[in-house]
């Protein structure tokens, strides 16, 4: 049995076997990977974290796959990848120092909440790259989906359902996922003096171009656009996008700089060290300037990412008048705590939120994995 501190099974097979005794005993637990995320535990839940589960399996650079456990650090990941030129190539942030957590982050957290950075506008999501998974569910029961190749089939992708539960379905053991080379070269294009509006103009029109943009983003009156390829295809697509865009001053940013800009816009280290709390808020682009206008107006920042479908928002304002700000939009708190007048996630639509509550009842019928997470 669990202590109720925390406890961290050394396999796949004493982790089911800890997951059957709970559910038996109906001992609710709280799920960690790393332990750098920021979340409102239920008091009664023991911690069952599963960084000891941890380790490549398989990495075939020839075929873009690689199988790691849950618990294995995505930095030995990125190293291993980055030996072959390879990436993952939607860009997972680390959002440590954002948070103000320590920790490490592990491939099994990053599929759990679905993380996906900048490079999500040209790449897709985290969801996306994911072949496959191994799992133990609240019954204790390992489980298996997908495989080492992107398939497309009819029926239930257990992956795309795991991605993005934060452990409420089950515990990751196993993800297996593609792989991608990494760019040869990147420049990014800077838009001084702009407005949010004038942004999503920019990002629009730009994601609309044959020129395979990849990053685009928006902070304190600065719009970028990163663009990446062979070194003359970056050339090449700069000098077009430059002559696109005639009309405003443009700087460029070169290979290093440009990577090291995009990490921190990654990270969004603009919004860390601040007392405030910290909301993602998921839109549609076109409906970005308003939102961002509606927000400010509550008092706090905003910047934006994923062309203008992702605002971040540094304020203190409730959380129902955040979400009525987002016009329909999915507001996250991230930091700084519950919000009193409204949950951290946002309430699910009457019919979503009856399929997840099927589905956590088919997964785990004791509702003992994170119970109240998604609620809280």
């Amino acid at each position: 049995m669990l202590t109720q501190t925390a406890d961290s099974p050394a396999d796949e097979v004493e982790l089911a076997a800890l997951i059957r005794d709970c559910h038996d005993s109906g001992q609710p637990l709280r799920i960690a990977g790393g332990g750098t995320r920021l979340d409102r535990a239920d008091g009664a839940a023991s911690l069952l974290a599963t960084r000891k589960i941890s380790g490549i399996v398989a990495y075939e650079p020839g075929e873009l796959t690689l199988i790691a456990r849950a618990g294995t650090p995505l930095a030995e990941i990125e190293q291993a990848l980055a030996a072959e030129g390879q990436a993952l190539a939607f860009e997972p942030m680390d959002h440590r120092v954002l948070l103000g957590t320590n920790g490490t982050p592990t491939i099994g957290g990053m599929v759990a909440a679905n993380v996906s950075g900048p490079r999500r506008v040209q790449a897709g999501a985290c969801r996306d790259h994911l072949l496959g998974v191994r799992f133990v569910d609240g019954r204790g029961r390992v489980l298996k989906n997908g495989g080492r190749v992107m398939k497309n089939v009819t029926g239930m992708d257990l992956g795309k359902l795991l991605c993005g539960s934060y452990g409420t379905l089950g515990v990751l053991t196993e993800v297996a996922m593609k792989t991608l080379p990494v760019a040869e070269a990147q420049q990014t294009l800077g838009f001084a003096d702009v407005t949010a509006a004038q942004a999503v103009r920019i990002f629009s029109a730009s994601l609309a171009t044959p020129f395979e943009v990849s990053g685009a983003a928006f902070h304190a009156g600065t719009a970028w656009l990163r663009i990446e390829g062979l070194a003359s295809q970056v050339a090449y697509r700069r000098e077009r996008l430059t002559a696109q865009f005639s009309e405003h001053r443009i700087d460029i940013t070169d290979d290093q700089g440009s990577r090291a800009l995009w990490r921190d816009l990654r990270d969004v280290r603009h919004f860390a060290g601040s007392n405030e709390a910290l909301w993602r808020v998921l839109v549609k682009p076109t409906d970005a300037p308003a939102i961002v206008a509606a927000l400010e107006a509550l008092g706090g920042r905003t910047s934006l990412d994923w062309g203008g479908g992702l605002i971040w928002y540094c304020g203190n304002a409730g959380a129902s008048a955040i979400r009525k700000a987002a016009m329909g939009g999915v507001a996250t708190l991230l930091r700084g705590g519950p919000s009193p007048d409204g949950p951290r996630f946002a309430p699910e639509a009457a019919g979503v939120a009856r399929l997840s509550a099927a589905l956590r009842r088919t997964f785990d019928p004791a509702g003992i994995l994170n119970p109240g997470l998604m609620d809280s």
